[in-house]
This record gives C-alpha cells, structure tokens and sequence, in this order.
C-alpha cells in the first residue's frame, strides 16, 4: 500500500479546506447584493452606499435579559419576536435621521422656491392689470415684427387673463 500516507495527507488537507470553508461561511453575519447585483456575505457590516433593502441578512444578537431564565417570583419571558429580531444599529439609525433631515431640508427648499415664484407671478399680474386698466395705448409686435394696437376685446382678454393668475397666485 505505497498509497496509502499520500491519500490520508489529501483527505487531511481537504478536510482543512472544507473546514476552512464552512468555519468562514459560519462567520459571515451579513449579507448583502451590490449596485451590480453580487451577492456579499461578511462579518463586517456592508459599505455605506448599500441602502437597506439590499442587505439580505444582518447578524442577531440576543439580549442578555432574554437569555435570562425568568424568576419564580413570577415574570413574564419576553415575547419571541423580540429575541429574533435583528438589532438595529447607531450608524443605521444616524444615517435614516439624516436621511429625513435632508428630506425635510429639500421639501422646505422646493416650498420656499414655490412661495417665491408665486409672489412674482402675483407681482407681475397685478402690474400688468394696472397697466391694461390705466386705459392707456397699448401695442404688441406680431410674428412679421409689425406693431399692432390691442383693440377692446384684446385688453379685456388679458385683463381677465390676468385676474385669474391674481386668483391663483396672490394668497
């Protein structure tokens, strides 16, 4: 049997290898699938820029209370769902916080920059309505370039058009 010391070293080595494998797969408490769709399995948390639906799995962490038997003196063990769930961490809760104060920054940011182009859409149709109520001559140029004197139907028209920016825009 002049094979027998080289086939039990491979069956050790590949034990080594399988053991290797399987002891660094149990280590892996977090996956997650990257902008590509990789699948990643770690024992460190995922990058960042990861956004929290695509981390698969987080690692679950028992509490000491819950692992605590309870006491004849007649407390309740916690309920199951809370020992199974996953923890949620500082820099997952730092980052949705910052997350909806950015949110609420843009929204204010988007609010602000309506209010002030409602209040020049108000500016300029009350100037115009004023413009159009003097009664004095007014013209407009056509395609061709030719200037034109706005007739009585014509100012009417644009006053009325310009009461309803005022209705809309001026509050």
């Amino acid at each position: 049997m002049p094979f027998a010391p080289h086939s039990s070293s491979v069956a050790a080595t590949a034990l080594a290898v399988v053991l290797a494998l399987w002891g660094g797969a149990a280590s892996a408490q977090y996956k997650w699938k990257d902008s590509r769709g990789q699948l990643h399995a770690s024992d460190q948390p995922p990058p960042r820029e990861i956004p929290d639906k695509d981390v698969l799995q987080r690692p679950v962490v028992r509490s000491l209370a819950a692992q605590v038997q309870p006491s004849a003196a007649g407390a309740s063990a916690p309920a199951p769902a809370a020992i199974n769930r996953p923890p949620v961490d500082a820099e997952l809760r730092q980052r949705r916080a910052r997350a909806e104060q950015e949110a609420k920054a843009r929204a204010k940011a988007d609010d602000d920059r309506l209010a002030l182009q409602r209040a020049e859409n108000c500016q300029r149709a009350r100037q115009q309505l004023a413009t159009l109520d003097s009664g004095t001559r007014l013209v407009r140029v056509n395609e061709k370039g030719e200037r034109i004197a706005l007739d009585d139907a014509a100012r009417a028209s644009e006053m009325a058009q310009a009461r309803n920016v005022i209705a809309s825009e001026c509050r």
